[in-house]
């Protein structure tokens, strides 16, 4: 399910800034960046998001950057400062035309400035406190968002409902008519034909395309749609199951189908089903 949550907190060293987002996914994939700093919480990071999170792929950020209160106790690096004074003389020296480092362009070159290191047990508390807080705002926006998606779900159950209601009682009418076309089709083709080779080819064909039964499973496939949707928590992968028998008897229906208007809503119904297997995807 998608879904994105971004929050900040200021502490006396340095600024925390947290970043959660998801997107679709069949399986939980959990993909963490963090700063060097921050490596070793990696471990309870990863537990912290499987705790709250079930389904999708999910990236989650943690950015520390140091406060310059750091920088102003800093000492100068003189071995790098020496590194430094080196190349620029070399780069000079080929180009003598080139423009000379600024102060401010020294200080900012990586290791002249010896900077306090922040450890991770320093931020360690403040950090996991943070991630929770942007969990639950991801948690959140992903509720409501299965809200919406839940809404549409039941709309689509509401419309195949209306289709099976719409085809059942067309299916005796089909193969009573069938039979009446039967019967006189055969005693035309063979007048001496029994009326029981009749009625055992017509009770052939019937079987045939009988579909009580896969009617029936879709009836009984929706109500428990309605179901696992009315029940809450996390619902996607059943739901998804649910999509696969659903389409199995919505094809059933249409290759048994001797009736343009029961192939119509086989396809109908069809569509109907790809469209919530899209929708499910989203949902966790």
């Amino acid at each position: 399910m998608t879904g994105f949550a971004v929050v900040s907190r200021e502490l006396p060293e340095a600024t925390l800034n947290v970043e959660v987002r998801s997107v679709n996914h069949r399986f939980l994939d959990i993909q963490t960046r963090l700063p060097d700093e921050l490596r070793s919480l990696e471990p309870e990071v990863r537990a912290l998001l499987a705790a709250q999170l079930s389904r999708g792929k999910v990236d989650c950020r943690i950015g520390l950057t140091p406060k310059p209160a750091l920088q102003h106790g800093a000492a100068l690096n003189a071995e790098a400062l020496e590194r430094l004074k080196s190349l620029e003389l070399s780069v000079r020296t080929a180009f003598p035309q080139a423009c000379g480092l600024t102060v401010s362009d020294v200080l900012r070159w990586p290791g002249v400035l010896d900077q306090a290191v922040l450890s991770a047990d320093t931020v360690r508390e403040p950090c996991l406190a943070l991630l929770e807080q942007a969990l639950n705002d991801l948690v959140a926006a992903r509720r409501r968002e299965g809200e919406r998606l839940g809404a549409l779900l039941q709309e689509r159950v509401a419309r195949m409902e209306a289709l099976v209601e719409e085809v059942t009682p067309r299916i005796p009418a089909l193969i009573a008519a069938y039979q009446e076309r039967l019967s006189h089709r055969l005693r035309e083709a063979m007048l001496n034909l029994e009326d029981e080779r009749i009625r055992q080819e017509f009770m052939l064909f019937a079987s045939k395309i009988d579909v009580d039964e896969e009617l029936s499973r879709l009836t009984a496939h929706l109500q428990e749609v309605k179901r696992v949707l009315a029940s809450g928590g996390p619902a996607g992968k059943r739901l998804d199951f649910l999509m696969q028998e659903l389409n199995r008897e919505a094809n059933t229906l249409g290759a048994k189908s001797v009736d343009a208007e029961v192939s119509r809503i086989a396809m109908e119904l069809k569509v109907l089903i790809e469209q919530m297997r899209e929708q499910i995807q989203n949902i966790e």
